[in-house]
């Protein structure tokens, strides 16, 4: 298991809070980070690179002075049609941000530019194959996305994901998919992950940006209630049920592909990003989450629980039997 040493001592849990579309904002951010867990958010859930920039200035001042907050991270969208890829690179380039988080596409040249301010970048993968290429790319680190996890999801069992990317990866392993306390972080750990890659269950959170009528439909929804399609994105990922019905997914249309274009998701008006406004994202984890809280007593209650998982274990730790 390995950490950069961004990371060494700078953690309260081994917890990343991972980017959400239109859900992440600041003040999730500035929440986690002050809490000791990293924060992130796609740079695209501002409209404009302008946005953009405003936003990492506003995290940054808010952190300025704090000595005991983790890093944060940016979620860049590596892939051809994101028509803002290049300004908001530079923009991460010009203000240095910690940690970029690169989905869709690891490609050299922008693990490069990163690393050349002393960035780190880790990048999003579903299989042994894009986790290959990542690790040519050079990254520091690779978030599994295993099957049952929110958003751009993967169908492998942790299991298999994880103990094949560390057959040929030796660096910084996090693990997403269905990880709501402080338990499930210490058996991420425990099955070879250096770090927990928490989405959905920052989704019920007060400072998160997701509405009100989306965080009631996360409370009331089971794993049964989640949907892996290609057909909203283009890219497989989870969504809950019953938004896609009342957005007008029937069955014939979720067996479809939809088209993977991020400058239509750019633009207000188009149906692309009405979709992504009433189609919401969420993991198999929502069974067990119960209730919307602040992001500070939910990592008091995640610490509490991993500490409490970690008490439990045989001491010292020995085989069964």
């Amino acid at each position: 298991m390995a950490l950069p040493s961004l990371l060494e001592h700078r953690l309260r849990l081994p917890l990343v809070a991972a980017p959400m579309f239109l859900v992440s904002n600041p003040a999730l951010v500035v929440g986690c980070c002050r809490n000791g867990i990293v924060g992130s958010f796609p740079a695209l859930n501002q409209r404009t690179s302008s946005g953009f920039s405003d936003w990492l200035d506003e995290i940054d001042a808010s952190l300025s002075g704090d000595g005991q907050a983790a890093p944060f991270a940016v979620n860049l969208i590596v892939h051809h049609s994101n028509p803002r890829l290049e300004a908001d690179l530079a923009i991460c380039v010009g203000k240095r941000v910690p940690i970029v988080i690169t989905s869709l596409g690891a490609v050299k040249e922008v693990v490069d530019r990163v690393h050349g301010y002393g960035g780190l970048v880790f990048h999003d993968v579903t299989t042994r194959r894009h986790a290959e290429k990542a690790a040519e790319a050079g990254v520091d680190g690779l978030i599994a996305v295993a099957a049952g996890a929110g958003g751009h999801a993967g169908t492998l069992s942790p299991f298999a994901l994880l103990a094949e990317i560390r057959q040929f990866f030796d660096k910084t392993l996090l693990l997403s998919g269905c990880l709501n306390h402080g338990h499930e972080l210490l058996a991420a750990q425990i099955l070879g992950a250096d770090l927990g890659y928490m989405g959905t269950r920052f989704i019920a959170t007060r400072e998160s940006a997701a509405s009100e009528e989306y965080k009631a439909m996360l409370l009331g929804a089971r794993a049964a209630d989640i949907v892996h399609t290609a057909a909203v994105s283009g890219v497989p990922a989870s969504f809950l049920r019953q938004s896609l019905e009342q957005a007008g997914f029937d069955e014939g249309r979720l067996q479809g592909k939809g088209q993977m274009d991020y400058g239509e998701k750019l633009k207000p008006v188009s149906d692309e990003a009405k979709a992504w406004k009433t189609v919401w994202s969420a993991g198999q984890g929502v069974g067990g989450i119960e209730d919307i809280v602040g992001v500070d007593a939910l990592i008091t209650r995640l610490d509490e629980e991993y500490r409490a998982a970690f008490a439990r274990l045989p001491a010292p730790p020995r085989p069964w039997g």
